[in-house]
């Protein structure tokens, strides 16, 4: 762990599970300073699933999941031009939701697509 507090390889671990019975190519997850990496390699660009906790307290801790996807476009070298994220952003919430959905031990608290770190500022 980088920082104190990053919790979430066990998520990490889950969603690697989750998203290769769903077709996608995940080869790695990592920690990372403001949390957890998991890595996709289906998209023409740099892709992955953030995995970011909430502030430590009693009770279960809460996970604020997301694509790694900062814009409507990328760059991609591979085919020299930029490619709309949309497809894929759209796609892997749609898969990230139905996979907590299906899961009775997951509590879903929103499918929102809002930025997490802005909830602890």
């Amino acid at each position: 762990m980088l920082n104190e507090g990053m919790y979430g390889k066990a998520v990490a671990q889950y969603l690697q599970v989750k998203l290769r019975e769903r077709g996608y190519c995940v080869p790695f997850f990592g920690c990372e300073d403001w949390g957890w990496w998991v890595e996709l390699r289906d998209a023409p660009f740099a892709f992955g699933v953030c995995i970011y906790c909430g502030p430590e307290g009693e009770g279960p801790l809460d996970f604020f999941i997301r694509d790694s996807i900062h814009s409507r476009t990328m760059w991609s070298w591979r085919r020299f031009w930029f490619v709309d994220t949309g497809p894929w952003r759209k796609r892997l919430h749609a898969e990230l939701v139905m996979i907590f959905r299906e899961d009775p031990e997951v509590e879903l608290l929103s499918t929102d697509l809002q930025d997490p770190i802005a909830l602890f500022e």
